[in-house]
């Protein structure tokens, strides 16, 4: 009986246990944690001696001395990346590849589509041009972007840069010019190769700081003026009127760009 009673009590008392142990409060799942991100708001800009451009004028000198005016300017600007003090980065990839057209006033603001992630970012690069792998021919079948192919008998893809505008000769005369930067051809020692003047640049003054839900107007600035001067003066009368079959007034040029683009103030959009 006694034996009975104990293995009753035993069994009880096990049964309370595994009974308190299924109804025990389980602790709180926790929320998953918003991804918290802001955007941007691309703005281009482009100058002449610090000023806004004012095309078809013919009011600027360049460094070499040249009476020039500017109709238009065309390229493509690539892999904008956001970096960060901790080594990471944000590559723009939602448009990888982004045209500007001083012609096409949309393409002068790029309301970017990817979720920036919040935090502070101590500078912005991006590749002027497009880079060897994605610069292929036919990748762009509509215009505006397909005006800008490069024949393929000179290496095909797309032209970096068409700069449009006039000067005036030695004679004083107004003449065309049309600094189209592509894909180069050297034919040193008599053999050819192509030559890659994209390039990769890094905009000075370019930190900010992104909170959830903020909007940042980042200003993209092109000083017109750059391409033709610092490390080397580009004389028009020296280097002709086009030079997409010239590789030593094509480098100058790329050479040159190294201070062409700068930050403006970077603001927050109201909302």
């Amino acid at each position: 009986m006694k034996t009975a009673y104990r293995y009753f009590s035993v069994l009880s008392i096990a049964m309370t246990l595994v009974f308190a142990a299924c109804h025990k409060e389980k602790p709180p799942v926790p929320e998953p944690v918003a991804n918290e991100h802001g955007h941007i708001i691309f703005s281009f800009v482009h100058k002449v001696d610090g000023q806004n451009a004012i095309y078809d004028s013919m009011m600027y000198v360049n460094a070499a001395g040249n009476p020039y005016l500017v109709t238009d300017v065309q390229y493509f600007i690539s892999d904008i990346t956001l970096h960060k003090s901790d080594g990471s980065n944000k590559m723009i990839t939602s448009k990888s590849i982004y045209y500007i057209d001083t012609k096409i006033p949309s393409t002068l603001s790029w309301s970017v589509a990817d979720e920036i992630p919040i935090g502070s970012y101590n500078s912005i690069s991006f590749t002027f041009g497009i880079d060897s792998a994605k610069n292929v021919s036919y990748i762009f079948p509509n215009p505006p972007e397909s005006n800008m192919e490069w024949p393929i008998p000179l290496g095909g893809g797309y032209h970096m840069m068409k700069l449009n505008g006039k000067y005036k000769d030695l004679s004083n005369i107004e003449q065309n010019f049309n600094a189209h930067i592509g894909i180069g051809m050297d034919t040193t020692g008599g053999n050819t190769s192509f030559v890659q003047n994209y390039f990769s640049t890094t905009l000075p003054s370019s930190s900010f700081t992104i909170a959830k839900d903020d909007i940042r107007q980042i200003p993209i600035i092109m000083n017109i003026d750059s391409w033709f001067k610092t490390p080397t003066n580009f004389d028009f009368n020296v280097y002709g009127q086009n030079i997409m079959q010239n590789q030593t007034a094509m480098h100058i040029i790329v050479q040159n760009g190294f201070d062409v683009f700068t930050t403006g103030t970077i603001l927050k959009k109201e909302k």
